[in-house]
């Protein structure tokens, strides 16, 4: 009798299907029929195992059998919505990982956000056996993101790796995160596959795409493989340039246990598991581990690989790629870029990665004070799971205790609002984004005050007054974009009126022009990317990377009420764009403050000049209703009278801005 290797439960054809895969593959192993007590053990251990809803098997998978040969990773990379997860589907059907059906529609595309949205937030792991030429090797692949705001998950992702698929649409050509995604893996001296894709449609021209490849990726045409990953055409020749083109890792299993931690996630139940590469050494269950980064002893609870479901197995290998369990319960412990090396045979632990740098702040509070500590457990298991995100504790007059959070740009916000919503039930209130300045300190006295003389500024209310500082810095970044060569005129002036300086020009093609611009963060931060895609018909592209600091003409604007300011509507704006934000700000405050029975005067103020107002007018009694005639004095004494009482009133009258207004005037302005 043949039965799968590892613990779990099969049923009929399902169970047949994986029977005759796995033994075509030599995953499965002969093993006696099983005694009565054996069976009933073996239905105890199901029912167990059924409530953690885990696809497991009887005895585990054997990685030993897989030599460093016959082992290759490598990562899917591309532009937005270019088949990168549409062709790892096809590559696990093709390995015989998932069984074919209609429904395998971005199956490695888990959270419900990406379903959603139809786009990668994370990059996700899955091991295929495939065999080629009688020989059977273990392909490790990773199916990352493809928007600018997520290329740190890339940037992890290509750690594990020796090669990339570099998938080009051929009906868009090269754009604008392909470029960028090229770099990242030409930087980490990785093999690179063009793979050319959606050649089945209608407009689509492979050979155009061919040719831009070369001449912008030095890349030569012939090594470009052409697919349609939807029909499945081609993919086959895929797998084997995996084989050919790609090195196995250069790894020794003798030596002791290093392994790389590169992402990670947290189980309610199980705590944090963390996904590991295996650059030394070996890994099963039972074995001590040492943390290099909080030099805590862990225990290995289990062990396995991603198929792509979580599949245990005995033990990992270096050069594989597979997760990890080892009982870490809090959030803090898993540190990705993190080292992991057995208990007394310490080693010199890996480089780990850069700390992602976030672009973009913003305030997050809850709706109710009362939720305070259900919403710091959701955002501290979230930020276990998505690293990138940076949390500081802030509080607010308005809108009570809540924190400054960093993320590496705006879709990464709203993605990161979104899974707080579905998978922790939590509401919250995002206050606008900003983006952090720089300013360099005058007085000596100030330097010894903040113990350093450059500060970094992540919320406007700390902003520090131009008496104090000698200059202002804002942060710059490097803008690419890729456009067909009739917007050209109008992207340059949507650039220019965002006070950009253009670096490059360059055309790709006959019809296609590359920009480089230097443009100010806090200019392409909330509306750039809709602006461009507008006036474009959709057809330009645009990724950013990080550029350092310049010196800005940069001012504190106050929103007054009455004269008196409002802490928390205290926004960092450019000199020349001032008048236009403050005059922004005034208009939704006027909308959304409620009448009094006295005048509110809404002010937006530079130091002590004022550069906007907005006035909310007062309730209002018609005093002259009972005058129906006589002498003009009359009225006029009734209406001196009301004016002085509603003079009298304003000086005495306090005004509360109730949190609904606030809400409506800090959150992010989704129709802007």
């Amino acid at each position: 009798m043949w039965t799968p290797v590892g613990r779990g439960r099969w049923h009929g054809r399902a169970l047949t299907v994986w029977a005759a895969a796995a033994a075509h593959r030599g995953l499965l192993e002969p093993r006696p029929t099983p005694t009565r007590e054996a069976a009933a053990k073996s239905r105890t251990l199901d029912r167990l195992y059924s409530s953690a809803d885990r696809k497991v098997t009887a005895e585990k998978i054997d990685l030993s059998r897989f030599s460093v040969e016959n082992i290759r990773n490598f990562s899917i990379i591309a532009h937005v919505d270019h088949g990168k997860s549409t062709l790892a589907d096809r590559l696990l059907e093709l390995t015989g990982t998932i069984d074919k059906t209609k429904n395998n529609k971005q199956v490695l595309d888990k959270l419900q956000v990406e379903r959603e949205r139809g786009i990668t937030v994370k990059a996700q792991t899955a091991s295929l056996f495939y065999n080629c030429e009688g020989k059977q090797y273990l392909l490790n692949l990773i199916d990352t993101p493809g928007h600018v705001d997520f290329s740190y998950e890339v940037s992890r992702s290509l750690s594990a790796c020796q090669g990339v698929l570099l998938v080009v649409d051929a009906n868009e050509g090269i754009q604008a995160q392909t470029v960028a995604n090229f770099f990242l893996a030409f930087e980490a001296q990785l093999s690179i596959i063009p793979v050319i894709n959606k050649v089945d449609l209608k407009n689509a021209d492979p050979e155009r795409v061919e040719k831009q490849i070369e001449k912008v990726f030095d890349i030569p045409s012939d090594e470009c493989i052409k697919i349609s990953a939807k029909l499945g055409t081609n993919v086959e020749r895929v797998l084997q340039a995996v084989i050919e083109r790609i090195p196995p890792p250069k790894v020794h299993r003798k030596n002791p246990l290093k392994a790389l931690v590169f992402d990670s996630t947290f189980d309610q139940y199980r705590g944090v598991i963390a996904n590991v590469a295996l650059f030394d050494g070996v890994v099963s269950k039972g074995d001590k581990i040492v943390s290099a980064h909080t030099k805590k002893t862990y225990e290995v609870n289990e062990v396995g690989v991603l198929n792509p479901n979580e599949q245990p197995t005995h033990k990992l290998y270096a050069g594989q790629v597979g997760y990890l369990i080892a009982g870490m319960k809090d959030v803090t412990e898993a540190q990705i870029g993190d080292t992991l090396y057995l208990h007394k045979q310490p080693v010199e632990p890996l480089p780990g990665f850069k700390s992602a740098k976030p672009m973009v702040f913003a305030g997050m509070y809850p709706i109710d004070q009362s939720e305070y500590n259900n919403l710091k457990s959701a955002v501290e298991k979230l930020t276990i799971n998505d690293s990138s995100v940076t949390v500081h504790r802030d509080s607010s007059l308005a809108l009570g205790a809540g924190w400054r959070l960093g993320f590496l740009g705006l879709l990464h916000m709203e993605v990161f609002n979104q899974r707080l919503e579905q998978e922790y039930n939590a509401s919250v209130i995002l206050t606008t984004p900003t983006v952090p300045y720089k300013a360099v300190l005058s007085s000596t006295k100030l330097i010894k005050e903040y113990r350093e003389k450059e500060i970094t500024i992540i919320n406007p209310a700390q902003f520090p007054d131009k008496s104090k500082v000698t200059e202002y810095l804002e942060p710059v970044v490097l803008g690419t974009i890729i456009t067909p060569d009739e917007y050209t005129g109008k992207v340059m002036m949507l650039c220019q009126a965002r006070r950009a300086v253009q670096k490059n020009m360059m055309y790709i093609d006959q019809n296609r022009v590359m920009l480089k611009y230097l443009f100010p963060l806090n200019e392409i931060v909330v509306d750039f990317y809709d602006s461009l895609k507008s006036l474009s018909s959709g057809y330009a592209s645009f990724d950013y990377e990080d550029a350092g600091y310049q010196t800005a003409e940069l001012v504190k604007m106050d929103i007054l009420l009455n004269g008196n300011p409002v802490e928390e509507l205290v926004t960092i704006v450019h000199k020349d764009k001032a008048h236009s934000v403050g005059k922004a700000i005034c208009e939704r405050l006027k909308d959304s403050l409620p009448r009094q029975l006295f005048e509110i005067a809404i002010q937006a103020a530079v130091g002590s000049k004022i550069i906007a107002r907005e006035t909310v007018k007062a309730y209002r009694k018609n005093v002259l209703a009972k005058c129906y005639g006589g002498d003009i004095t009359r009225k006029m004494k009734l209406l001196k009278r009301q004016a002085e009482g509603k003079k009298k009133l304003r000086k005495i009258g306090n005004i509360e801005v109730p949190k609904d207004a606030f809400i409506k005037v800090l959150k992010t302005q989704c129709d802007k």
